[in-house]
C-alpha cells in the first residue's frame, strides 16, 4: 500500500490529501473511497486510519482535510461550513475520477463522524456516488442545536448564536472576532461538560491517544450560525435507489442522529452496531475497528462490483 501527497479543488480552495493505493497487482483500475475526517479532526487521524485499512483490502482510497482545516486552504481557520463541507465530498469524487488507478464508475463515500452527515448529503445531490457508508455518524447542526445526547436546553444553542452575532460585530469593526473554543482543559472538565463522552473526545483530541498538531481545538464563529439553517439529513431521501450503510457503536451516545438518517432512507439501508463500543470507540480501538472495516469491505465489494 502507498501513500501520496496530493492537492485538488474545491470551489476556489485548494484541498490537501492524501491518496491510497493497494500495492497488490490487480489489472485495471479499482474502486475507489473519498475518507472524510470528523469535526476539529484531520487526515493524520482516523480517516487516515480507515482509508490506510480500506487501501489494504483492495481499493483506492482517498483522505482528505475539509476546507479550512488541517493543511487544505481556506480563511477563516476552523471554519465549518456545511455546504462547503459537502462540496468537498463532491471535489473528491471528481478528483478521484481523473485518476488512472480508481474506476470512475465504481466510487463511494466513507464518512466518520462529521463526515457521516456531509457523505449522506454529497452522496443524495451526487449520482457518481455509487454507495455511501459512515462510521459514528454526526450531524453537526443537529449536534449543536440539541446536543450530543440530542436532549439539550435550547437555550444552550441560542447562547452560541448570540455569541456568534457578537464574534460577527466585533469583525465587522475591525477587531478579532475571536474564536470558539472546542475542549476543556483537562477531562475532568470535559466529564462535567458532556460525561463519557466528553471525555472520550478530549482524551482522542488533547492527549497522545490521537492528538495532532494541525488538529484545530477551536471553530471559527460564524459556523455556529452557519450550521443553525443547515440539515445535512435533507439529502438522503435523495440517495435511493443506491445502498447506505451505518456503523455504529452500541454505547454511542449519538446513535439517534444515525437512527434518524436510517429512517428517511428510500433505499437498501443497514444501520450496524458494534457490540461493545461507544462513539469514539470506533475511531481508533484494533478491536472495534477491524470489525467495522471488515463490514466496510464486505458492503462496498459488493456494491462497487465490477459491470460489464
Amino acid at each position: 500500500m502507498a501513500r501520496t501527497s496530493v492537492t485538488f479543488d474545491s470551489a476556489g480552495i485548494t484541498i490537501a490529501a492524501h491518496l491510497y493505493t493497494p500495492d497488490t497487482s490487480v489489472p485495471g483500475p479499482r474502486p475507489a473511497l473519498v475518507v472524510g475526517h470528523p469535526g476539529t479532526g484531520v487526515k493524520e487521524q482516523t480517516s487516515g486510519t480507515y482509508a490506510q485499512l480500506m487501501a489494504e483490502r483492495g481499493f483506492v482510497t482517498l483522505a482528505f482535510d475539509a476546507a479550512h482545516q488541517g493543511e487544505s486552504g481556506g480563511l477563516p481557520r476552523g471554519l465549518e461550513d456545511p455546504a462547503q463541507r459537502v462540496e468537498d465530498f463532491k471535489a473528491a469524487v471528481s478528483f478521484l475520477t481523473a485518476r488512472e488507478e480508481a474506476d470512475a464508475d465504481r466510487i463511494g463515500l466513507l464518512g466518520i463522524c462529521a463526515s457521516g452527515g456531509y457523505s449522506l448529503a454529497a452522496a443524495g445531490g451526487d449520482h457518481r456516488v455509487g454507495a455511501v457508508a459512515t462510521v459514528s455518524t454526526a450531524e453537526p447542526a443537529r449536534q449543536f442545536r440539541y446536543g450530543a445526547e440530542g436532549s439539550q436546553d435550547p437555550a444552550v444553542f441560542r447562547s452560541l448564536l448570540d455569541a456568534a452575532a457578537q464574534a460577527r460585530t466585533r469583525a465587522a469593526r475591525g477587531e478579532d472576532p475571536g474564536v470558539m473554543t472546542m475542549f476543556p482543559e483537562t477531562a475532568e472538565q470535559a466529564a462535567a461538560l458532556g460525561g463519557e463522552h466528553g471525555v472520550e473526545g478530549f482524551e482522542y483530541y488533547c492527549t497522545s491517544r490521537g492528538e495532532h498538531e494541525r488538529s484545530a481545538k477551536f471553530l471559527a464563529w460564524e459556523s455556529i450560525d452557519k450550521m443553525a439553517s443547515s440539515d445535512a439529513f435533507h439529502a438522503v431521501p435523495l440517495i435511493g435507489p443506491r445502498p447506505i450503510l451505518q456503523i455504529i457503536g452500541e454505547r454511542a451516545v449519538t446513535a439517534w442522529m444515525a437512527v434518524e438518517a436510517h429512517r428517511r432512507a428510500t433505499g437498501p439501508a443497514e444501520l450496524h452496531r458494534v457490540e461493545g463500543a461507544s462513539h469514539v470507540d470506533l475511531y481508533d480501538k484494533k478491536e472495534y475497528i477491524d470489525p467495522a472495516v471488515d463490514k466496510l469491505a464486505v458492503f462496498f465489494t459488493g456494491h462497487l462490483a465490477a459491470t460489464d
